[in-house]
């Protein structure tokens, strides 16, 4: 058994000592360098304000314009090219545009109307067109599969942004600063194994990604073992020592094992479990609990009859608030019509699409938790808790993480079913909407990855530099270990044993 387990992780580590090299080294990348992504809150920064006078085909029109099959998924109105425009989600593999001014359906997103994009996004940056593409690098998120093709525009700014606008809406959909992009060759678009992204072998992407964490995991694991039996607890090898190698890097990848092999085996394990292998966070696929039912909460589907309030009218009602709109959305919430409207820094308004109705902050928090039980209706609600700091399950990442772009408002309603997968979900009373959908498997995963992972953690993200200290040094065993299996990996190869007392 043990002359199997030493050939084992000897020749696993063989086969993904590099792997797991690049894989310490990435990481300590993306600690400060993200994945490019144009975050919400960047892009309510470079909107401009909407203005009544400018807007003046109402929702009934655009939809009328819009010519769908059925009522879209969501609906706002914002800003392309400094012009305004409905944006209708269809579905999630399609979203189409209605120019708000004229009527007119967009059909086609042309080079020219890119780059027009993007000037009013980064006035003065020299916006030019360098062709379009349907995936890069930088753009390998599924969330921009309903945008592609991607026109490009590169920009002359001090940060040589690369942008990428939607042929279906002309909108902004992501930059990358030259910066961004050279470091994410050595972070993230390693770390994610993202040259298998993109071309012919795409559709391996994600086997290829699990089945190389689970070697590498037990890699480690059998590594452990063996460096466990190889040391000597009591007395000492002829040498003096207690690893029984004699060349520097044998002993010295034996030492940095000990030493950091469970905190190896910690960050492997929980980036195999960030793949969901296997779906086993997928509650649905194991028989859990139904989807949550939206539409019961929203009682109404996105129809022009349910709001009684043209976008010119919300649009002045918010300006007499003193509230500068960039965004607006049209929402269903317990079958009444709410606008909700978005400004700088993410803040928000909402108003009931009725015409005598007044701006508000937000929506009522007791009408809202009672509403919460149509989300679930075979389960009943079991503790309603109003979040007004955050906590273990919802909390905040830097802007530049790979999550840092999801908003974690506060205050928050978290809602706690009593369903057999203890499901819980999270309402923003500042938009009336569903947020988050947590159930216990949800939660593992929250554990086995994030916490595991980057350590989030919030008594350590809200003390740096401890965090970056305690990962930094993590790490710098973690590439010592595996520099040394590369170097002692080769020499096998070349058929150089270790030395050994």
């Amino acid at each position: 058994m043990r002359r199997f387990t030493y050939l084992l992780h000897r020749w696993l580590g063989i086969a993904v000592c590099v792997p797991m090299l690049l894989w310490f080294v990435s990481g300590v990348v993306m600690m400060y360098v993200g994945y490019p992504k144009l975050s919400t809150a960047e892009r309510m920064e470079r909107l401009p304000a909407l203005e009544p006078q400018r807007v003046r085909v109402d929702l009934a029109a655009a939809l009328a314009a819009a010519a769908l099959d059925a009522p879209p998924k969501s609906v706002r109105l914002t800003s392309v090219g400094g012009q305004p425009r409905w944006i209708f989600e269809v579905d999630k593999a399609r979203v189409l545009a209605v120019d708000a001014t004229t009527g007119r359906r967009i059909a086609t997103v042309t080079s020219v109307d890119a780059v027009a994009a993007v000037e009013a996004f980064a006035p003065g940056a020299g916006a030019r067109a360098a062709g379009t593409l349907r995936e890069d690098a930088w753009t390998h998120s599924r969330a921009l599969d309903v945008h592609r093709p991607l026109h490009v525009v590169q920009t002359d700014d001090v940060d040589r942004t690369r942008w990428y606008v939607s042929s279906a809406t002309g909108e902004v959909v992501r930059d990358a600063t030259a910066a961004e992009r050279g470091w994410n060759w050595v972070g993230a678009w390693l770390h994610w194994i993202y040259p298998l992204r993109g071309g012919v072998v795409d559709s391996a992407w994600h086997d290829v990604v699990v089945w190389l964490s689970v070697v590498a995991t037990l890699l480690t694991v059998t590594g452990l073992v063996v460096g466990v039996w190889r040391w000597r607890f009591a007395g000492r090898y002829r040498n003096g020592s207690k690893s029984p190698y004699r060349q520097a890097m044998p002993r010295w990848h034996h030492l940095t094992g000990l030493a950091g092999g469970a905190l190896a085996l910690t960050w492997i394990f929980s980036g195999l479990m960030s793949m969901n292998p296997w779906k086993v966070f997928d509650s649905h696929a194991h028989g859990g609990p139904p989807a949550v039912d939206t539409a019961a909460f929203a009682g109404g589907p996105l129809v022009a009859s349910a709001f009684d309030l043209s976008p010119a009218d919300a649009l002045t009602r918010f300006a007499a608030d003193r509230f500068a709109v960039r965004e607006l959305e049209w929402r269903r919430v317990d079958g009444a019509g709410w606008i909700v409207a978005t400004g700088a820094g993410c803040r928000t308004r909402v108003l009931r699409a009725t015409r005598d109705a007044v701006v508000a902050t937000g929506f009522d928090f007791a009408a809202l938790t009672t509403l919460a039980a149509r989300l679930l209706p075979t389960a009943r609600v079991a503790e309603t808790t109003t979040l007004v700091a955050h906590d273990f399950w919802w909390y905040e990442r830097a802007p530049h993480t790979m999550l840092g772009h999801v908003e974690r408002r506060l205050p928050m309603l978290r809602i706690v079913f009593d369903d057999p997968h203890a499901t819980w979900v999270h309402i923003d009373p500042a938009t009336g909407s569903v947020v988050g959908v947590l159930d216990r498997r949800g939660r593992v995963k929250r554990v086995l990855f994030a916490l595991l992972h980057s350590w989030d953690w919030r008594p350590l993200l809200a003390n740096r530099p401890v965090w970056d200290v305690a990962l930094v040094l993590g790490s710098a065993v973690g590439i010592g270990l595996s520099a040394t299996g590369v170097v002692v990996g080769w020499r096998r190869l070349r058929g150089v044993r270790p030395v050994r007392i």
